[in-house]
């Protein structure tokens, strides 16, 4: 009853704070209040698991928090926008938005073998399509097509399981006008209709996306997955449930964390003209040494 006591008179302050703050800030209090999002700055600093951060990374760590100036940032980006929190979180220049997507879906494949599952495979392609059809019209048909994580034994013995993963920036103009809690299911239905049935049907296997805010606050699905995952990683392991879950949030907590410091502070510009695909190496080197 002390405890029950405690919490509600802290959500309480919390909320009277809240509502003194200008809109932006209130929707940053609202996603930092959401289970999750403060993990990496509880963990012991484990070398071994990636628990660690230096003092730049931390600092830039916590300014993205609570969405605080970095020091040493130019006020542009490489693209010609300002170069705001908000900007850096959904800039394609540098490729840190697909860096954010793949750590997740290494980690999460990588969790996977941990808690024993097998035939664990990155980038499945989804088998291709001939007299079937669809009832939604946003849904995938590409002969091309594949998701992030195939795995079987997860929910049930030989079941096979595709994942599709989104980390979605929560202060992008397309989800400002959402809740948190509103945006994470909204990109989770956007998920399912471009893949739900077409995974059910054709692949006759289940489909889970895998969807989290850049705080690091799960929708739904990924919430149950992570929490099935540690299930069975307990029973493998002879571990607490406890002790699972709390690894594995803080595995994700970090990898996230590590992923927005670096879209914050990367560089966007260009060094080196790129080599073209079809360009010749051996030419190349030739025509080196006749200009030297």
């Amino acid at each position: 009853e002390v405890l029950g006591n405690k919490r509600k008179w802290q959500t309480s302050r919390r909320d009277s704070i809240s509502a003194q703050l200008p809109p932006p800030q209130q929707r940053q209090v609202e996603e930092l209040s959401h289970r999750g999002t403060s993990t990496w700055l509880t963990s012991l600093p484990l070398q071994e698991h990636g628990f660690t951060l230096n003092k730049l990374e931390f600092r830039d760590a916590i300014a993205i928090r609570y969405d605080l100036p970095v020091l040493g940032l130019p006020r542009t980006c490489a693209c010609g926008k300002t170069n705001s929190l908000e900007h850096c979180l959904s800039c394609t220049r540098g490729g840190y938005v697909h860096l954010r997507h793949n750590q997740l879906r290494d980690l999460t494949a990588n969790l996977l073998e941990e808690a024993g599952c097998k035939d664990v495979t990155v980038e499945p392609r989804l088998l291709p399509l001939s007299t079937e059809t669809f009832q939604l019209r946003s849904a995938i048909t590409g002969d091309d097509a594949r998701l992030d994580v195939a795995a079987r034994g997860l929910w049930s013995p030989m079941e096979r399981t595709l994942l599709d993963f989104r980390v979605f920036n929560s202060l992008a103009p397309s989800n400002a006008t959402f809740s948190v809690t509103q945006a994470l299911d909204k990109h989770e239905q956007e998920k399912k209709r471009c893949y739900g049935e077409r995974v059910i049907q054709v692949e006759k296997c289940s489909f889970t996306p895998v969807v989290l805010s850049t705080a690091g606050v799960m929708g739904n699905e990924a919430d149950k997955l992570y929490k099935q995952i540690a299930r069975r990683l307990a029973t493998r392991t002879n571990q607490s449930y406890d002790d699972c879950i709390r690894y594995i949030r803080q595995r994700i907590s970090f990898s996230l964390i590590k992923t927005l410091v670096v879209s914050r502070r990367g560089f966007r510009g260009t060094r080196c003209e790129r080599v073209q695909k079809d360009t010749d190496l051996n030419l190349l080197y030739s025509k080196q040494n006749l200009i030297y």
